[in-house]
């Protein structure tokens, strides 16, 4: 599922599988108007143009838009029986057969569920990811933006809520067709303020997809391994799936066995390695992170080759310095701070 900032892109991407045997299927979601956050008012104008005045409303658009499509038919007509959705920047999603053969398959006599949630357990890192609640007999997904801001620390809590939402779903195609036709689905709205680039405060009505649990039959959680859930949403994750902690095995990534606990390192670099191409020339090469525990980095920062990070590493160039870490450098539950400069000669 695409949206009409990114579908564009997509298909150039997808030129280049033409030759692959293998269907590959795109369709657009939504866009609605974004809203004034003054007036109340919808900031476009038109139906058309102002690209910056629509917005795609969530992926919890997904099942309309599916529909919408045709596509949801159309795999319905082929004899398919699930969906498997996964957020695109994922890299732990896959299709996972033991999943399926549960869902194909169920071992009690009940009626196979009509919609599974992966979630995994909670780290420090994963405090403000959704988590699951029953409510009236029913799971519900509660995504932190729908908590009062004097309960947003009981939500982030390991020990409270001990795991979250991975938004892997599976999720029965005759169930969905039923639940759009019927008009049964029903998700929570999520009000997201922004401010666009002209300065104008607005705010965005979503949707999770995940919200939609409540709306089948039978819906279920499975809590899976930690390595279903690999997201690469900023340069401190690309970090991460770069460096000699993962392999990319049969178009999987999967952890290094030498790595002698299965928790990720928590990774915090600056806003000097927001931008990848300001990130990639940082890092003369990426850092053997084996044996890392936490790592941050802030300020005006580089890493020469070879570089080992171990422990709990803490770097911070303050305004105008600059520290350069030496090729073949071994950082052990270090701080380093101030200026380290290694100039060419």
């Amino acid at each position: 599922m695409n949206s009409f900032n990114t579908d564009e892109d997509t298909h150039k991407v997808l030129r280049k599988y033409n030759q692959v045997k293998v269907s590959i299927f795109t369709f657009n979601q939504s866009r609605y108007p974004r809203i004034n956050r003054e007036s109340l008012l919808p900031v476009a104008k038109t139906a058309t143009g102002e690209h910056e005045a629509w917005y795609p409303p969530g992926h919890g658009d997904v099942y309309e838009s599916f529909y919408n499509s045709g596509l949801l038919q159309k795999f319905l007509d082929q004899g398919k029986e699930y969906m498997f959705v996964s957020n695109i920047d994922n890299m732990g999603a896959n299709v996972d057969l033991n999943i399926l053969n549960f869902l194909l398959n169920p071992q009690s006599k009940t009626a196979a569920p009509e919609f599974v949630m992966e979630v995994t357990d909670k780290t420090r890192a994963d405090v403000k990811g959704g988590t699951l609640v029953e409510y009236r007999g029913k799971l519900r997904l509660l995504e932190i933006a729908q908590v009062p801001k004097d309960f947003v620390d009981e939500f982030k809590s390991v020990n409270k809520f001990r795991i979250f939402n991975t938004n892997n779903l599976w999720i029965k195609l005759d169930a969905v067709r039923r639940v759009i036709e019927d008009k049964t689905i029903h998700m929570e709205i999520i009000v997201n303020p922004k401010t666009m680039d002209d300065g104008t405060n607005i705010i965005q009505l979503e949707t999770a997809v995940g919200a939609a649990i409540k709306s089948f039959e039978g819906a279920m959680c499975v809590n899976v391994p930690r390595s279903r859930f690999l997201p690469v949403k900023t340069s401190s994750d690309l970090l991460l799936v770069m460096s000699n902690l993962y392999s990319l095995k049969t178009g999987q990534l999967t952890m290094s066995p030498k790595r002698s606990f299965p928790s990720v390192p928590l990774v915090k670099l600056g806003t000097s390695f927001t931008k990848v191409k300001e990130f990639l020339w940082r890092f003369a090469s990426i850092p053997n992170v084996l044996e890392l525990d936490h790592l941050t980095v802030s300020g005006d920062v580089t890493f020469g080759k070879g570089v080992t990070l171990k422990g709990t590493v803490i770097i911070i160039a303050n305004h105008g310095e600059r520290i350069d870490i030496p090729p073949g450098a071994i950082l052990e539950n270090k701080i380093v701070s101030g200026n380290l400069r290694i100039l060419d000669h």
